[in-house]
């Protein structure tokens, strides 16, 4: 298979084309180092205003030691249950690596008063579960789990197994397994965040995975709307009104249309780096799962969508994160060959389609 010669998209990846010199029309878009970090720049900058604006100030630590000296210590303002909120971020934890470290910047890096809330969709790697744990009391941040009927999971997912749930463009950046489980924990994340007025909703995702200019965005109430009626209507024709639960209603998408609430990935606009996340979060208890695959540090199903995706659409569903990763220099093109083409965990794979009441 033809593989681009800078990144690593193959042939088969949707709308890819390549030049004389086998360099992919994604790899030839790309601005240099230089313009990136000054997008990069731009955001940060962006969040830090957005913090200011709350009386919300970073604080100097040893992740950020340019920090302003004379920000306040936050145990200084008033007792008030308003207008400051409870909580300043709702981080989506799933126990991976990248949503620990991001965890750890809200907490450490910008002194936030952080909620973290974890989807267990009946899949999760034990050791993820373990490091939930360990990160939550080092780091001393207070945690919920969500765990929804796993009778009804079974069925979206199997559905996502068997059907295209959504549309083409989704197939290019995960599976629909992923996209299914992405779509319920966006909405129940930001139900909670709406039910407890938390201004920020925090996710771990690497720079690969979602552009810088998402990293730090408003929800928009009409957007989300139709965001969420894509997701809700093909689950609803699968698992009926079950899956209600996991949605928003008017009154809430009403809320939100009045409100100020934002989703934050602040990896986007902070450096990235491999080795540098894993030392940092070892000191927090988290350590390696050993039954996961070699993108995923905290989901079983994981192996089960990337072998589905790659049989029925030819190309493996992490391939346009890596290739982000590869292109901005977070890594080379070996390391992200090495990361695609490592095999699935067949046993894991067994496992949980037994789980999911399938043919093994």
């Amino acid at each position: 298979m033809k593989l681009c010669s800078k990144c690593i998209l193959p042939e088969t990846f949707p709308s890819i084309k390549f030049d004389a010199d086998g360099v992919c029309n994604y790899c030839r878009s790309y601005k240099g180092h230089d313009h990136a970090a000054a997008v990069k720049a731009q955001y940060r900058e962006k969040f830090e205003s957005l913090l200011n604006g709350l009386g919300l100030f970073p604080q100097p630590s040893p992740l950020n030691p340019e920090s302003s000296s004379s920000a306040p210590d936050p145990s200084s303002r008033p007792c008030t249950l308003t207008p400051v909120p409870s909580y300043h971020v709702l981080m989506a934890y799933s126990g991976g690596k990248d949503s620990t470290y991001t965890m750890d910047i809200f907490k450490n890096r910008y002194r936030l008063n952080v909620l973290a809330l974890t989807f267990d969709h009946g899949f999760m790697s034990p050791f993820a579960l373990t490091n939930i744990k360990a990160a939550c009391e080092r780091l001393g941040i207070d945690h919920l789990t969500f765990q929804p009927r796993l009778d009804v999971l079974k069925k979206v997912f199997t559905a996502s197994i068997e059907e295209n749930l959504y549309s083409k463009k989704s197939l290019e950046r995960a599976s629909t397994i992923c996209s299914t489980c992405m779509g319920i924990v966006k909405s129940i994340t930001l139900k909670l965040a709406l039910e407890k007025n938390i201004p920020f909703i925090g996710y771990g995702w690497s720079p690969g995975q979602a552009p810088v200019q998402s990293s730090v965005m408003k929800i928009n109430a009409d957007f989300f709307r139709s965001a969420q009626k894509s997701f809700y209507e093909p689950l609803h024709k699968i698992a009926g009104d079950a899956v209600n639960p996991y949605f928003l209603d008017e009154s809430l998408l009403d809320k939100l249309a009045n409100g100020n609430y934002y989703n934050v990935h602040p990896l986007a606009f902070l450096d990235y780096s491999e080795e540098a996340i894993f030392n940092r979060i070892r000191e927090l208890g988290w350590q390696p799962p050993q039954d996961t695959d070699s993108n995923s540090s905290n989901c079983l199903l994981n192996s089960f969508a990337n072998q589905t995706h790659i049989k029925r659409h030819g190309f493996h569903p992490y391939a346009f994160e890596i290739a982000g990763l590869v292109r901005g220099g977070v890594m080379s093109r070996e390391e992200g060959l090495e990361k695609i083409e490592a095999p699935q965990n067949e046993e894991v794979i067994r496992r949980v389609k037994q789980k999911l009441g399938l043919r093994v």
